[in-house]
């Protein structure tokens, strides 16, 4: 086990262990919802990074947005097992590369989705190869950065008649909001940052 692997895992499990406060999706989810799951893919350097991809302009559905590698569950499938196939359908990343930490806060979104995050270390600087049918690039902000609140910026709307508050992470001009952003603010709140980044 490398040494951010062990780090994160014991923040990991300490973070999970309390009761938070979670964000949620301001617009009531349906009744109904379509299991998916996400990798948040944690690379281990020295700062570590979070690999992150942008939905091609094409797509029907939130085009142009960034995304963590994920999609819907298929029947027969867990949480785990589904993060990992849509990472390797979207960027040929290989699951075998792949040390699972554990799956945090499922995020309700009012599209219709019940997403898992996946939390996961993998090595740096791998061969990934974007599916261009599912993504047009991917990016790998610091860690650090994401997880930090003061990098995320409440932002309203008017959404079906109604004020929505949403939050935005913008990183070299990439910009990361919506569900995505929300499900980081939650692993913001799971993870100590001071006891994650000071070496302990």
């Amino acid at each position: 086990m490398t040494a951010l692997l062990d780090r994160l895992t014991r923040v990991f499990e300490a973070g999970h262990a309390r009761d938070i406060d979670l964000l949620t999706d301001a617009m009531a989810p349906p009744e109904d919802l379509r299991p998916a799951a996400v990798l948040i893919a944690v690379t281990d350097r020295p700062e570590p990074g979070v690999i992150v991809t942008h939905r091609p302009d094409t797509m029907r559905a939130h085009p142009g947005q960034a995304a963590f590698p994920g999609g819907k569950i298929d029947p027969g499938e867990d949480a785990v097992e589904a993060a990992l196939r849509e990472a390797w359908e979207e960027l040929a990343l290989d699951p075998k590369q792949v040390s699972v930490i554990g799956t945090s806060d499922p995020f309700r979104t009012r599209t219709g989705y019940d997403v898992t995050p996946v939390l996961a270390v993998v090595p740096p600087d791998l061969p990934l190869v974007p599916n261009p049918a599912e993504v047009r690039e991917w990016f790998e902000p610091p860690l650090a950065y994401i997880l930090d609140p003061a990098n995320r910026t409440p932002r309203t709307v008017t959404w079906d008649g109604a004020e929505r508050t949403y939050f935005e992470i913008v990183w070299q001009g990439h910009r990361i909001w919506g569900v995505t952003a929300a499900i980081i603010g939650n692993l913001s709140r799971r993870l100590a940052l001071a006891e994650l980044f000071d070496g302990r």
